[in-house]
């Protein structure tokens, strides 16, 4: 019995997917190893097939690549103010939401 991971991070687990394709393993095997140690959860078989294509296809770089679009607008700084009024009235409507915070 092996011991088990419990929520791993995503990069890791595809790095164990590039690992084991490398070691030219069968992506069933590799799906079959990760639900193993990581659990039911970690990753479909599906998705497990789409990453050793990836990878067998020249993919070194176990992170998601940056998309483009819109940059998100929440921070830190942000989520803290939105608290703060919270705490200063607690029935702080969506409206008064957006009146108060015009970049969201």
């Amino acid at each position: 019995m092996f011991k088990t991971i419990a929520d791993p991070a995503e990069c890791q687990v595809r790095s164990v997917i590039r690992f084991l394709n490398a070691k030219n393993v069968k992506p069933a095997e590799i799906h079959r190893q990760l639900v193993e140690i990581y659990g039911e959860n970690v990753m479909t078989d599906g998705m497990v097939r789409k990453w050793v294509r990836q990878f067998n296809d020249g993919r070194t770089n176990v992170h998601y690549e940056a998309r483009s679009g819109r940059p998100s607008v929440v921070n830190d700084g942000l989520v803290a103010k939105v608290n703060e009024k919270n705490r200063e009235k607690r029935r702080f409507t969506i409206r008064m939401l957006f009146d108060e915070f015009l970049q969201i």
